[in-house]
C-alpha cells in the first residue's frame, strides 16, 4: 500500500457462478476522499461496493484498508458501514432505535448508545424526530436516518449504495450537498456509487468510470468531463453526438480532410494518439454552435464545421435543443434562438470541445462510408489502393 492509499484493492476479480462481473480492478483511495463509482448498469459497481463492504467475496485479488488486509473478513470486522438504496430501516422501530441499532449489536452501554443517538440527531436535523418511526418519515428524513445509523459506529470507511435514487428530483439536489458537506466535516472516508453523471460531479473528489467489470477511466470530475479517454467515457459523461470524419495527424495537428458533410480543418493533437483513416468525433448539445446555412463569417481556427438541415426543435428550457441531420448521422445542438424544421445550417464545434478518437477497428468485408459519402468494403478499397 502507497502512503496515498488508506483503501486498496489489488487486482480485484468477483462473479456469480461462470459470470465474471468484475475483472482484475486496480484502485486506491486516499483517507478521507470521496470517490464515486459511476457506470451503467450492469457495470459492477454495485458488485465492487458490495465487494469492499464484505457481501461479496473476490475470486481473486486483495481488499486492504490502512495495509490489513480484510478480502476474507465478515462485513463487521471490517470497519465500514453501507448505506443501502432502500434504506433497510427496521419498520417496526423508532428513529433512535434504528440508529442506536448497530451499537446495540456491539454491546455498548445503553446511556453510550442514547449519547451518540442524540449526537446523530442533532448533526443530520432530526431533532424531535426520535419516537418516530419511518413510515411517519419523508423520503430525505429516511435517507437521514439510514445515514445516521452507519454514521453511529464510527466507521473508517463510508460506503454508498445509490442512497438517493428513492428520492425525488428536488429533495435529492438538497439531500446529496448535505451528504457532501457531512463527509467533509467529519472528514471520513466515502465510497459512493451512482448512474447518474451530475450527482457523481458535485459529490466526488474523483470519478471512477466502470465498463464491463473494468475501471474505464479515472480523475477528478473536471478531467474525466474535459478530457475523457475513450469514446465509451466520452459519451457516458455527456458527448453523445457523434460523427465519423477522416483525417492524419500531421506534426502537432491532427488533419481533418473535407467531408460530404463537414469542412477541412486542423485541430491540436495534444498528445492523442490519433492515426491516419477514420476517426469518431464526439461533443456535447451545449458545447456546439449553430449559425444558418448561409453564414460567410470565417471560422475560427480549429474549428470543425459541419454542414446540415434542421429536423426537429424543442424547447427543454434555457436553449432551444435541435436535431440536425448531418450525411447519415443526427446531432443534438443547443442555441438561444430556434430555426426552422428544414432550415440549412452549420454546425460548428471548437477544438478545446470536440473530443477525437481512433474509429473502433472493422472486418475487411464490413461496409463503411467512402469519403465520398457512398459505401464499399474495406477489401475493395485495399484492391483500389
Amino acid at each position: 500500500m502507497t502512503k496515498a492509499n488508506f483503501l486498496e484493492l489489488g487486482r480485484v476479480s468477483a462473479g456469480y457462478g461462470a459470470s465474471r462481473v468484475l475483472d482484475g480492478i486496480e484502485l486506491g483511495i486516499a483517507k478521507g476522499e470521496f470517490v464515486a463509482l459511476l457506470g451503467a448498469s450492469g457495470c459492477g459497481k454495485t458488485t465492487l461496493l458490495r465487494a469492499i463492504a464484505g457481501f461479496v467475496s473476490p475470486s481473486a485479488g486483495s481488499i486492504k484498508v490502512a495495509g490489513r488486509d480484510v478480502t476474507r473478513l465478515p462485513p463487521d470486522k471490517r470497519g465500514m458501514a453501507l448505506v443501502f438504496q432502500s434504506y433497510a430501516l427496521w419498520p417496526h422501530m423508532t428513529v433512535a432505535q434504528n440508529i442506536g441499532y448497530g451499537l446495540k449489536l456491539k454491546r455498548h452501554a445503553r446511556t453510550e448508545i442514547a449519547r451518540r443517538v442524540g449526537e446523530m440527531e442533532k448533526l443530520l436535523g432530526l431533532d424531535g424526530l426520535g419516537d418516530r418511526k419511518p413510515a411517519q418519515l419523508s423520503g430525505g428524513q429516511r435517507q437521514r436516518v439510514a445515514l445516521g445509523r452507519a454514521l453511529a459506529i464510527d466507521p473508517e470507511i463510508l460506503l454508498l449504495d445509490e442512497p438517493l435514487s428513492n428520492l425525488d428530483a428536488r429533495i435529492r439536489l438538497t439531500v446529496r450537498h448535505e451528504i457532501r458537506a457531512l463527509q467533509k466535516r467529519l472528514g471520513i472516508t466515502a465510497v459512493h456509487v451512482t448512474h447518474d453523471r451530475e450527482e457523481a460531479m458535485v459529490m466526488a473528489d474523483r470519478i471512477v468510470i466502470l465498463d464491463a467489470g473494468r475501471i474505464a477511466q479515472q480523475g477528478t470530475p473536471e478531467a474525466v468531463y474535459n478530457r475523457p479517454a475513450s469514446a465509451f467515457v466520452a459519451a457516458f459523461m455527456g458527448a453523445e453526438n457523434r460523427v465519423e470524419l477522416w483525417g492524419q495527424p500531421l506534426r502537432a495537428r491532427f488533419e481533418i480532410e473535407a467531408g460530404p458533410a463537414n469542412a477541412a480543418c486542423a485541430v491540436p493533437l495534444e498528445g492523442r494518439p490519433l492515426a491516419r483513416g477514420f476517426v469518431e468525433a464526439r461533443f456535447r448539445a451545449e458545447a456546439a454552435q449553430l449559425f444558418a446555412g448561409t453564414a460567410t463569417d470565417a471560422v475560427p481556427a480549429g474549428t470543425l464545421e459541419l454542414s446540415g438541415h434542421v429536423e426537429t426543435v424543442s424547447y427543454p428550457g434555457g436553449l432551444w435543443r435541435h436535431a440536425v441531420r448531418v450525411g447519415d448521422d443526427m446531432v443534438l445542438v443547443d442555441a438561444h434562438k430556434a430555426f426552422a424544421v428544414g432550415e440549412a445550417v452549420k454546425v460548428r464545434i471548437p477544438s478545446d470541445v470536440l473530443f477525437l478518437f481512433n474509429a473502433p477497428a472493422v472486418s475487411p468485408l464490413a461496409p463503411t462510408r467512402s469519403r465520398s459519402g457512398g459505401a464499399k468494403s474495406r477489401s475493395l478499397e485495399a484492391s483500389e489502393a
